[in-house]
């Protein structure tokens, strides 16, 4: 009888121990955007995912245009800084929540160059892609949030940006995903659609479209949340 209640007992106790499973890790990189949004997007995924991202002690608040510490930057710093992680074997989240594009279009006024070309924005996620592929984390991609050219460019006075270059890259993106079945977040939709009046200054938003911008996100990840982990 002993026997059989010790038995019983480890049987719990094994059972406890394994229904209790840790929440899969979600690590986000993106630019000021995703920085807004971000404090809403961790509180909505709260129990569900564990939520961290690239951070810092407060410089990248203090010009969102200039991309340091928690701004991911552009695709090219993206890919460096992923470059730097890879090594480390503590960083190992189950998923990468990732956008760069806003930092990559934006233009020199006096001589119009673009900060990073279409070919190396494409060459950059293709790189970024193989990297997590060979730490087996999987990515999920977000489409880049709007740019309207005359609100921007009279508010814009270090570079300017433009909706075609914003839809190219965000065309680009859309074809390096698809070739690796990458899940793609449609936030670039999602926000035009709440329309322009939300916007608060170039490129940056109100808080009732950040929480809502992290719902549709926090939303979208619980949807498929079983599908994004599955892959590999």
């Amino acid at each position: 009888m002993k026997k059989r209640t010790g038995i019983v007992g480890l049987l719990v106790i094994w059972l406890l121990i394994n229904a209790v499973q840790p929440l899969p890790k979600l690590y986000v990189i993106g630019d000021s955007i995703s920085m807004r949004y971000g404090p809403f997007l961790e509180k909505y995924v709260q129990g569900v995912w564990q939520y961290d991202r690239k951070s810092d002690d407060g410089q990248a608040a203090k010009n969102l245009d200039v991309p340091v510490g928690a701004n991911g930057g552009d695709s090219r710093m993206v890919l460096e800084y992923l470059k730097l992680k890879a090594p480390d074997k503590t960083f190992q989240p189950d998923v990468l929540l990732l956008n760069c594009g806003l930092h990559d279009i934006k233009r020199l006024p006096e001589t119009n160059a673009i900060q990073v070309d279409s070919a190396s924005y494409r060459k950059n996620l293709e790189a970024i892609y193989q990297l997590l592929k060979k730490r087996n984390i999987r990515l999920v991609w977000m489409r880049t949030t709007s740019v309207e050219d005359e609100r921007h460019n009279t508010r814009s006075k270090a570079f300017k940006r433009y909706a075609r270059d914003l839809d190219d890259y965000n065309r680009i993106a859309d074809e390096v995903m698809q070739k690796h079945a990458v899940p793609v977040i449609d936030l670039y939709t999602f926000t035009r659609s709440l329309g322009s009046e939300h916007f608060v200054d170039h490129v940056h938003y109100d808080d009732s479209a950040m929480q809502l911008q992290a719902a549709y996100i926090a939303g979208y990840l619980q949807a498929n949340r079983s599908l994004i982990l599955k892959r590999k």
